[in-house]
This record gives C-alpha cells, structure tokens and sequence, in this order.
C-alpha cells in the first residue's frame, strides 16, 4: 500500500471500506467528548458504538451524518474524503440514511409523503419506489395514514422505509428501538437488519444495551470517556474483555482478589494462574455468574478439589430468584462475607440459610491489576 496524504491506499483489487473514520476527536469546553475514535465499516456490515450515556456515542455519529464538526480528524466514503477539518461535503451530499429514537416522522403527511420525502425524480417513479418500500416493510395498506394513526412498531417501519428510500450508502441509527414495546423489539430489530444487510448498506447503530449489540453487530466498538476501548465481534468482546469494566458491561460479574506470588495468585478458590504480572501485584479475578458451579454440602464438606474447577469454597444462601430461563442465587461467603452471584439454568430455588459450596471453573476467568 502507499501513503497518500495521511491515509493509505488500497491495492487496486480490494475496494476501500463503505466508511472509515481517522483519528475522529471532538471537544466542547476543553474537554474531548470524543477522543481519538478510528473505525471502518463494509458494505453490509453492521457496526456497534456500544457505552453508558455521555461516553461519546451520539456525537461521533452526528459529526459522520455531517450535523456536527470536528476538531481533528478525517472521514472517507468508499475512499472520498467527505470530511476533515478544512473540507466539509453538506449531509444531503454525503449519501448517508439517518434513523433516531423518535422516528421524527412529519406528523402532516401522510405515510407515502413521508417516505417519499427527499427523493428525487418523476413522480411516478417516486409513486413506485415508495410503494415497494412499504411492501418490504409490510405496510402498503398503511400507505395513505397519517403517523399519529399508526403504532410505535408502525411508525419505526415507516421510518426504515424514508431512511431506505434515497438507496443511501450508509445507515446511522441512533438508539431506534428504545422506544418499542419489548415484545415487539426483537422482531423489528430481526426485520429492520435484515432489510438493511440485503440493501448493502453500511450500518452504524449506536446503543447502550449490551444485548441490542451483540444480538445485531457484525462487530462491536466499545466506548468509555469519549475513546473506543475495545473492538471486535461480539463473541471476542463478551469472552476476551479488555478490562473489568468492559467485562462487567456485557453481564454481571463476581470479583475475588489475592496477591501475585511467583505467577500464582492464592484465593479462597485455590490458586489460579498469574503469569507475567511481577510478584506482589493486586489483581483482580472475575468470573461471570454463570461460571460457578454449585454443590452440596455433606456434614460440612464439599466436593473434592479438581485442576479444572480448583477448591469449593463455603457460601449460604442469602437470596433466590427464578428469571425465566435461570435462577439466580446469591451467596454470602465464609471466607470473608463477600457476595457472589450464581445463575443456573431452569428453576434452582434453595432456601435462604442453605450452606451450599461454589468452584469456579479456571478457563472462564479473567485476571486483571486491581482496580483502585
């Protein structure tokens, strides 16, 4: 590849990404809303811009759909620079769809105009394109209602449909099916990806659900404190986390600490491997409720000690809850009167005072320095 400008080219028989993003940096009062965010999106693709409220999300897609400006940084569609900090192409030029919380329907048209708003050409063909939209969203014999006599699920159809409608190269959605019932969310999610995936459009989704992410990402941008902490597919995200915080964001976690000592760290568990961290280091075990593994007590004694589950370790029910598809119970332990969660599959509902005894299985946990 050769440097051209501040950007590599690509060989000339593989195209450039949809979308790609430079060094993207944006700040208000001094402080860097976003902070240095690069990422690349293909034709097709669906991408997450997944964190808590206030971490950047919303802004670094409000600069792509050309609403907002950078303060550093470069944008590129299929290898055109359409902005930086001197160049700037207007958002009705930039070919790029736009979906948002609210749908922002125009409650004056009817749902045809509202699709058809913005395309260009005869109004025949625009009379035609509108119509094999609202097909494809199953809402032709909607076509000529207007948004307030319409449901949310509706409404987010129609909106899909305007979004689609201008056949944009890339789709920014942000937080689109916070609104929906939650019955209904799941199949409109399935839906709507499904339309988009078919038109090759590149998708970026901004949310702060975990499970919205890794239910609809190709990969997942993780951010906290306006920077992309981590990226990848879903599952390298949820089984190899950066940290304890991206860790902890997917589900809930339990934490047990010890002290480094020749490569090993000593718990309550047994000891787990610690290579590569210097001796008298804090660290941090994490595993997932998942991962423990409940046993009986017998007079007093649990189960004997394995290399893959290490040593049980003494807990009393605390709290039992049926979720649905799992239970949850919670445990205080003797070793130092800490809580750990556990969650098991279909209905577990020991009594609270129950002594019962939890390992965990050493290829599900995670070491990291402790925190603070």
């Amino acid at each position: 590849m050769e440097l051209i400008g501040n950007r590599l080219s690509q060989p000339a028989n593989i195209p450039a990404p949809r979308l790609e993003v430079q060094h993207l940096t944006r700040r208000f009062g001094g402080r860097a809303v976003v902070d240095d965010v690069s990422l690349t999106i293909e034709p097709g693709q669906v991408t997450c811009l997944l964190g808590q409220s206030g971490c950047g999300k919303s802004t670094t897609l409000r600069i792509i759909a050309g609403v907002d400006m950078q303060d550093e940084g470069k944008i590129f569609v299929d290898g055109k620079l359409i902005c930086d900090t001197l160049y700037r192409v207007p958002p009705e030029g930039r070919s790029i769809g736009l979906m948002f919380q609210d749908f922002a329907l125009f409650p004056h048209l009817s749902v045809a105009d509202n699709v058809g708003f913005g395309l260009k050409g005869a109004r025949g063909d625009k009379r035609a394109r509108v119509g094999e939209l609202l097909e494809r969203v199953a809402m032709s014999r909607y076509i000529d209602m207007y948004p307030h006599e319409l449901s949310g699920g509706e409404q987010q159809r129609v909106a899909l449909a305007r979004a689609l409608a201008p056949k944009p190269r890339i789709m920014l959605m942000d937080e689109p099916f916070s609104g929906l019932d939650e019955r209904l969310r799941d199949g409109i999610r399935d839906e709507t990806l499904s339309l988009l995936k078919e038109a090759g459009a590149a998708v970026l989704l901004v949310t702060h659900e975990p499970h919205e992410a890794m239910r609809m990402a190709d990969q997942i941008a993780l951010m906290r404190g306006g920077r992309i902490v981590q990226m990848g597919a879903p599952y390298n995200l949820y089984n190899a986390p950066v940290d304890r915080a991206a860790a902890g964001f997917f589900s809930d976690v339990n934490v047990i600490g010890g002290r480094v000592q020749g490569a090993l760290t000593d718990t309550p568990f047994g000891a787990f491997l610690t290579p590569g961290l210097p001796d008298g280091t804090q660290v941090d075990i994490i595993f997932r409720p998942q991962h423990l593994k409940i046993d009986f007590d017998r007079n007093g004694r649990g189960p004997n000690p394995t290399p893959q589950d290490g040593t049980p370790a003494r807990g009393v029910v605390e709290r039992a809850r049926f979720l649905g598809r799992e239970s949850l119970v919670e445990f205080r332990m003797d070793f130092d009167g800490r809580v750990l969660k556990a969650s098991v599959p279909n209905v577990f509902l020991p009594r609270p005072g129950t002594p019962l005894w939890l390992t965990v299985r050493r290829d599900r946990c995670f070491v990291f320095p402790a925190q603070g």
